[in-house]
């Protein structure tokens, strides 16, 4: 007859699988509860400064956690709520220059920016009655400045951008050199400093025209310098996003490579593309030094591109700040109003973007 043994005992606590858990309301209450504390310890001491109160709140939180889910949840819950608050923390950062540069512009453009100052065009008034001159804000001029310079930019850059992913991707071999050149120059166009792209068009329009080749048109050729290796290289990624199943299927039905790639594989990838082209678009739409280099800077209204210096809205607010007139607040807020414009303009190309990729987006069930 065998004897059975039992197992030896043990306390629970070796045996406990979970560990204790803090509730969840406990991190916003403590980051509340640090911020309120270093807040008034700085007050009382009086050093508060915004950032230096930032920083504190932030150390002392992450220490507080640390401390408090180390006793309660246990070491590997303490530095999972450690790195997590890191994570925040490195959030709120980046964000915050974002937030307080937009807040600083919206409320000192809000101040000027009215529905005359749109429409109207901007300079300096002369009253012979009283000899006083009156500076009358207006960005007319840097608006319509802006859509021409732009929209030609556009028709130009578009095409070449999207025919020249189209050769990269649906017809040169990985080991055609004509596909290494191209693709080894839109690389190197892609990281090229707006400046010397500006610089580009005024020196090709100088030995065209002469020395006084400021017009619409040049600045225009600085954009697509800027804007063609951003709209091939986006819709180079858009394209080889499309199935290989989709083009094998079209070419076996006897389909023309060509009618292949225009109404299967750009229709397929038309959402990606329109979407990149107007987010390239947006990212010209704010240059100021090729701009201000091609086409230099008027307070005169002028819609001729090819013509005479134009006006546009990144240039218009640079120039009022740096250049201001004889009424420097005049100017200054002029400059905010124009800040505040291109804002929305890129703002409404951006809800464009997101628009058309929905509408172009491909269908399922």
């Amino acid at each position: 007859m065998t004897a059975v043994t039992s197992p030896p005992a043990t306390s629970s606590s070796s045996l406990t699988l979970t560990s204790g858990q803090l509730p969840r309301w406990i991190e916003p209450v403590l980051a509340v509860g640090t911020a309120v504390v270093v807040a008034a310890v700085l007050l009382v001491l009086q050093l508060f400064n915004p950032a230096v109160w930032l920083v504190l709140t932030a150390v002392f939180y992450l220490i507080a956690v640390s401390i408090g889910s180390g006793i309660v949840e246990g070491r590997r819950k303490a530095v999972d709520r450690v790195v997590r608050g890191l994570v925040v923390c490195a959030f709120i950062l980046a964000v915050a220059p974002l937030i307080s540069t937009l807040w600083t512009v919206v409320a000192q453009g809000l101040k000027v920016l009215t529905w005359d100052f749109v429409t109207k065009v901007g300079g300096s008034v002369f009253d012979p009655n009283t000899l006083a001159v009156t500076n009358t804000p207006g960005a007319l001029q840097a608006v319509v400045g802006t859509l021409i310079i732009t929209g030609i930019a556009a028709v130009i850059s578009v095409p070449i951008g999207i025919l020249a992913a189209v050769y990269l991707t649906e017809y040169a071999q990985p080991s055609n050199p004509m596909r290494r050149v191209v693709t080894f120059l839109v690389d190197v166009m892609t990281g090229i400093p707006s400046i010397v792209a500006g610089l580009f068009a005024f020196s090709l329009f100088a030995l065209i025209v002469g020395p006084k080749a400021f017009s619409g048109f040049s600045a225009s050729i600085a954009l697509c310098v800027l804007m063609i290796p951003i709209v091939i290289r986006s819709t180079e990624e858009m394209i080889r996003l499309v199935p290989n199943e989709l083009r094998e299927a079209s070419l076996a039905l006897g389909v023309p490579r060509a009618t292949t790639i225009i109404k299967v594989v750009l229709r397929t990838a038309a959402s990606g593309i329109v979407t990149g082209v107007v987010l390239a678009v947006a990212r010209v739409v704010g240059e100021t030094a090729p701009i201000f280099i091609a086409a230099s800077f008027t307070d005169n209204f002028n819609a001729d591109p090819f013509s005479g210096p134009m006006q546009t809205l990144p240039v218009m607010a640079y120039t009022a700040w740096a250049f201001p007139g004889k009424d420097i607040e005049a100017s200054q807020a002029q400059a905010w109003g124009a800040a505040l414009l291109l804002v929305i303009v890129v703002v409404i190309f951006n809800l464009i973007a997101r628009v058309v990729a929905k509408a172009f987006a491909p269908k399922s069930r």
